[in-house]
């Protein structure tokens, strides 16, 4: 059998100049967010819409930016790359919503423990989107094993969806908190925004530090699955970073806008399952077409309409579902009423109360 050992060639349009523009919008950004979020604030939905539209904005136009200067193809890595990321972004504020409310994050506190666990995020994704380039270049069998990886992550959140059951995180049965209480003492109340506060001339952490070392340990979960996903779209290592941070930017904003929505999305885990899935596949076909020429590879188009396909079928089921529930708990409710009803009716007759509470045959 024959086997490909070649190194695989990247290829990429991050220009230094391209890179060191992005990285400083992307940092000029995160200071503005650092600045809005300086003075804790309960959040309005005005301000969470507004920002959202804008974070969603930013990157169409740097879609069609990247269109105009180089063409449809990466153009259309681009948007592919942003849908998945943002797709697996949503489930990354359901987990850090179950975080906000184990901790009971004060809400004025909540936006500023989004963007510490954003720029955690940021970070994370940097350094393993260069060990992912890395990889890559050292042969084609690094997409086996991105596959395997996708693959194996599809199966376990497909495994957890259909197990069902309510969502819950025991904060005393996380490693990262317990080894930050164990080296030092932990206040028993918020202190604004302060990671630690001196408490009888100790240096002592706040429940804000725990829940951002909370956060940043997920971070590490999801750039495990996410960074692979986007290699499964595109090869370019400046496309990854930029769909990776376009689709981290706005997640501040859009965790208030989707707070009520996000418990209300049942069948998400479903579909990112697939998501996950499909593009584990993808990758297995593109390092066999390498092998095998005869064998077929997805195009990038294809996987677009694929993954959209998914997360309107999921979206649209999970509101059908929602809306099944709420008739049937109507409908209970109205039955409950008929009863109560009647045998109020019956016990205005000559009937007994003891004879209309025995149970009806």
């Amino acid at each position: 059998m024959p086997v490909d050992t070649s190194a695989a060639a990247l290829t990429t349009i991050g220009t230094p100049w391209l890179w060191a523009a992005t990285v400083l919008v992307l940092l000029g950004l995160l200071a503005v967010d650092f600045a809005i979020t300086r003075r804790p604030h309960a959040v309005s939905m005005r301000e969470a819409v507004g920002w959202t539209v804008f974070y969603l904005a930013l990157p169409v136009a740097f879609g069609f930016f990247v269109w105009w200067r180089f063409g449809g193809t990466p153009a259309v890595e681009f948007f592919t790359g942003y849908v998945v990321e943002k797709s697996l972004s949503v489930d990354n504020l359901f987990v850090f919503m179950l975080l906000l409310a184990a901790f009971a994050v004060p809400a004025q506190l909540a936006q500023r423990v989004l963007l510490y666990g954003i720029v955690g995020a940021l970070v994370l994704r940097a350094v393993f989107i260069a060990a992912g380039a890395a990889v890559l270049q050292t042969g084609t069998w690094a997409f086996v094993l991105f596959g395997a990886v996708l693959l194996a992550t599809a199966v376990k959140v497909m495994r957890d969806a259909l197990r069902g059951g309510a969502h819950e995180i025991d904060i005393d049965k996380m490693r990262s908190v317990r080894m930050l209480r164990r080296f030092m003492p932990v206040t028993d109340e918020y202190n604004g925004s302060k990671l630690t506060v001196r408490r009888a001339g100790v240096r002592t952490l706040t429940p804000m530090a725990l829940v951002v070392a909370a956060v940043f340990m997920t971070d590490v979960v999801f750039a495990v699955d996410s960074v692979p996903a986007v290699y499964g779209v595109t090869e370019d290592p400046y496309l990854v970073f930029a769909t990776n941070a376009f689709a981290l930017l706005g997640l501040r904003a859009l965790y208030f806008v989707l707070h009520n929505a996000l418990s209300s999305l049942r069948y998400l885990n479903h579909g990112l399952a697939l998501i996950l899935a499909f593009i584990g596949v993808k990758l297995v076909l593109h390092w066999a077409h390498g092998v095998w020429p005869v064998l077929p590879e997805v195009p990038t188009l294809l996987s677009l309409a694929v993954i959209i396909g998914v997360l309107v079928t999921v979206t649209l089921a999970s509101i059908a579902a929602n809306r099944r529930d709420a008739r049937a708990l109507a409908a209970a409710a109205a039955a409950e009423d008929e009863d109560r009803d009647r045998d109020r009716d019956e016990l205005g007759g000559t009937r007994s109360p003891a004879e209309i509470t025995a149970p009806r045959r």
